[in-house]
């Protein structure tokens, strides 16, 4: 069922998440009424034809207000930022992008009377003092990179905005994100996307953490679900708005390797720890979702060996 009476505006939708879920809006809400803004035109041919695009920097106040002549949104999917491993490279920046552009959007959203906001956390929010197994909503966070510090710092404003302005804004904790329509953003889970390519082109992959690294993980149709079942969600069941914990599967590198070597019985991995290894010894290895299953009935559909298999038959049409 389409539904038209929501215009929709997607910020940052050219990135890994951005692209599908936008996608996704078009054929909920039609193309019409989804609006996809980037800093520079999509590379992705679907994304560029099948409805409007607006090129945006979120830093440019002028540039939301610009939009809000041509458009009335009701809704806004900010999904821009300069994830952990890249945000390291150049942290005062990671800070600037991250926190001058969610004030941005969360000031617009207030003088254009957006109905609802969604902005993505992430596990990053976590640090080397949070307990590392079975990670609680509610626990110490004292994340160490600078993309962590700005989400966390990100999440006390929306929850400030909604506890003070009353805006409906929403959000998860996102764990590594894995899929096949776009490549990866800099994040230290990366490698969990460019193994199964690794695995199609080369038949070896180096990777950047241990073998027993442990990451709490997620296929991209599962976070495609949690982020519209959350946002779908009448407002009274949504009571955490500062961010959901959200989980799906936890695995290692070794693990991943032994799932797609049953695809690919000679496929190899060696290891190579560089400096994101720090970063991921630092966040949790299985997170605790109970508070989003129980509020607004989050359950995930893919455990690691059917994502594989997914990821391996719609990879290799692309490598083919």
């Amino acid at each position: 069922m389409t539904l038209k009476k929501d215009t929709i505006l997607v910020i940052g939708a050219c990135g890994q998440l951005g692209s599908e879920l936008t996608m996704e809006l078009r054929a909920m809400y039609g193309a019409a009424n989804v609006v996809a803004a980037d800093i520079q035109f999509p590379k992705q041919a679907e994304l560029r034809e099948s409805g409007p695009f607006e090129v945006i920097d979120v830093l440019a106040p002028q540039h939301l207000a610009d939009l809000a002549k041509k458009y009335q949104f009701t809704q806004i999917y900010h999904l821009a930022a300069i994830l952990s491993a890249t945000g390291e490279k150049n942290p005062k920046f990671a800070w600037h992008l991250n926190m001058d552009g969610l004030f941005n959007v969360l000031d617009f959203a207030l003088e254009q009377k957006v109905q609802k906001v969604y902005w993505p956390s992430s596990i990053a929010v976590f640090g080397p003092n949070t307990p590392r197994l079975h990670t609680p909503q509610h626990t110490i966070m004292d994340p160490n990179t600078v993309y962590g510090i700005s989400k966390l710092a990100g999440e006390g404003w929306c929850n400030y905005y909604f506890e003070k302005y009353g805006l409906d804004v929403r959000s998860l904790r996102y764990p590594g994100l894995i899929g096949y329509k776009a490549l990866p953003g800099g994040g230290t889970t990366d490698y969990a996307v460019d193994i199964y390519h690794q695995a199609l082109a080369k038949g070896t992959y180096k990777c950047f953490l241990t073998a027993d690294t442990r990451l709490p993980m997620m296929y991209m149709p599962d976070a495609l679900k949690a982020t519209l079942d959350l946002m779908h969600a009448p407002a009274e069941q949504v009571k955490i708005r500062s961010s959901y914990n959200l989980a799906a599967m936890s695995f290692t590198p070794q693990e991943i390797t032994a799932s797609i070597q049953r695809h690919f019985p000679t496929f190899t991995i060696t290891y190579e720890p560089d400096g994101r290894q720090q970063i991921a010894d630092s966040w949790p290895q299985t997170i605790d979702d109970q508070v989003a299953r129980q509020d607004w009935g989050w359950n995930p559909s893919y455990t690691l060996d059917s994502m594989t298999d997914d990821m391996l038959l719609n990879l290799k049409r692309t490598h083919n």
